[in-house]
């Protein structure tokens, strides 16, 4: 896949406010409930633990956050949290210089820096010392902070290194064997988890996670790994492509013919000539037998034409072909509550027309005989005709089914009441609103539907509830009946469902 920026075009096709997968936007935090227990083990080892501490996983893992979250949940008066961001290969007297005018300390050497951190000390304030890409440390400087987070017996910093997991076979060639360090190694989402992460990164652009069909979330999180950097790459790309398929699909839509368009003039002039010579040898014939008819019943008997009129128009032709057209338009007739769509049912009306239009144009060739041969034999063929009338209310079956259910515009009144800051729990999408209607009606009070277009075709959503916040739109997920949970349902604002009906 080719990646293509930000632009405009790419903004308004899917109607974001920004970029939802961006590498940084503003404001945006996701903290994952499998990344809370780390936070917490990260403040009781800071605490009671004397060693160094590091936290490992790929780029992209959310490192970076969880050290935003450490620094956020710290006591602001009783810790001070010095951030070292190595700008490439950084050693030891660089992160001592980093340390030092974070603490304004004139002399940043090693021992000046554990002075100044032993006078905090006495006041009452720990330090925090927190490496941002370890791993673009030298061996020199991993080694003084090792010797920092040894410290002294007035005082220590506590050290906290964020790095890929080459850190871990460096630190341990350094403290050789010995315990001076303790690893923590970041997990990847599960799929509930990265299906919850994108819904959030698109509500911030003002959209919502059915952005994303259920094949593309699976494909994010199994090609990603579940780690929140290759989704966001992941997931653009996926956008990305789709907006490439869909001019794909409209220009060969418009266009439906392979063949350049010289070749196509060419195949059209070969056949009007065959349709020319087609006519003017249907022309020749019909003399003939027009000439050769007179001849023939010149040397017969004067009864000849009337028995050879029966053969010619056998009574039971007519009939034949009239009753086969109320058999054709039955299906159109079938009514699914839950899996037929209002395409088919039209498909199925189009090929009765087309079925009624041949039978009309096949119509006037026994007309043409009867006047040849007026024989009394013709006569009883009007009469399995009467049954024909049913035939043309086919298409009054059909349409009933098409039209929409006046339900719909009172829940979308009921959607634009509601506070945009409150929360529902979005069950499914259905291209057929009688699903929707019929899922409704089983389930109870609590859950409605509301009409987006999607695709540039009508989607009617269900939704459960009405929330005051994210969690308890989150916790009532896990209260709904197994067969819907199995659906994936997923929390979304009151404000991004207004949004998407007003489009």
């Amino acid at each position: 896949m080719t990646s293509l920026s930000a632009d405009d075009s790419y903004l308004d096709h899917y109607g974001f406010s920004h970029d939802p997968f961006a590498a940084r936007v503003p404001g945006f935090k996701f903290f994952p409930a499998q990344r809370k227990p780390v936070l917490g083990q990260l403040h009781h080892l800071a605490r009671y633990s004397q060693l160094l501490l590091v936290v490992t996983g790929p780029e992209g893992s959310g490192k970076t956050l969880l050290r935003q979250a450490l620094v956020a949940s710290s006591n602001k008066q009783a810790v001070m949290s010095v951030v070292i961001t190595p700008q490439g290969t950084a050693d030891s007297s660089a992160v001592l210089q980093q340390i030092g005018q974070a603490l304004n300390i004139q002399h940043a050497d090693f021992d000046g820096v554990m002075a100044q951190i032993v006078q905090l000390a006495l006041t009452g304030q720990e330090v925090y010392l927190l490496v941002d890409d370890a791993e673009q440390l030298t061996g020199a400087a991993v080694e003084t902070l090792l010797r920092l987070a040894a410290g002294s017996p007035e005082a220590r910093p506590h050290v906290f290194l964020f790095g890929e997991d080459s850190l871990v076979s460096r630190l341990e060639a350094l403290v050789e064997g010995e315990e001076r360090f303790h690893v923590i190694a970041l997990q990847p989402y599960e799929e509930d988890e990265t299906r919850e992460y994108l819904a959030q990164r698109l509500e911030g652009a003002g959209a919502g996670l059915e952005t994303l069909s259920e094949e593309q979330i699976a494909r994010i999180h199994e090609q990603s790994g579940g780690w929140p950097g290759a989704i966001n790459l992941v997931a653009r790309e996926e956008l990305i492509e789709a907006i490439k398929h869909s001019k794909t699909r409209k220009t060969v839509k418009g266009w439906p013919f392979p063949l350049p368009m010289k070749h196509l003039l060419a195949v059209l002039a070969v056949l009007c000539i065959i349709a020319v010579a087609f006519l003017l040898r249907g022309g020749e014939d019909e003399p003939e037998v027009q000439m050769n008819t007179p001849l023939a019943l010149g040397n017969a008997s004067r009864s000849a034409p009337e028995s050879a009129a029966s053969p010619v128009i056998p009574p039971e032709s007519p009939s034949k072909i009239e009753f086969e057209t109320p058999a054709a338009a039955e299906p159109a007739n079938t009514d699914s509550a839950l899996t037929t769509a209002v395409e088919p049912a039209n498909d199925v009306s189009k090929e009765n027309s087309a079925t009624t239009a041949h039978q009309d144009g096949a119509a006037p060739s026994p007309a043409v005989t009867q006047k040849e041969a007026p024989a009394p034999v013709v006569q009883p063929a009007p009469e399995p005709v009467v049954p024909e009338t049913p035939a043309p209310k086919t298409p009054e079956v059909v349409r009933p089914a098409a039209q929409p259910a006046p339900a719909a515009s009172a829940h979308s009144a009921w959607y634009a009441e509601q506070g945009g800051n409150r929360y529902l729990v979005q069950i499914l999408g259905t291209r057929t609103e009688k699903n929707a209607q019929t899922l409704v009606a089983q389930r109870g009070s609590d859950y409605r539907y509301f009409v987006k277009e999607h695709e540039g075709k009508p989607l009617y959503v269900v939704t459960f509830g009405n929330f005051a916040n994210r969690a308890a739109a989150l916790a009532a997920i896990k209260t709904l009946p197994a067969a819907l949970q199995s659906g994936k349902p997923w929390a979304r604002s009151f404000a991004s469902v207004q949004k998407e009906m007003r489009k």
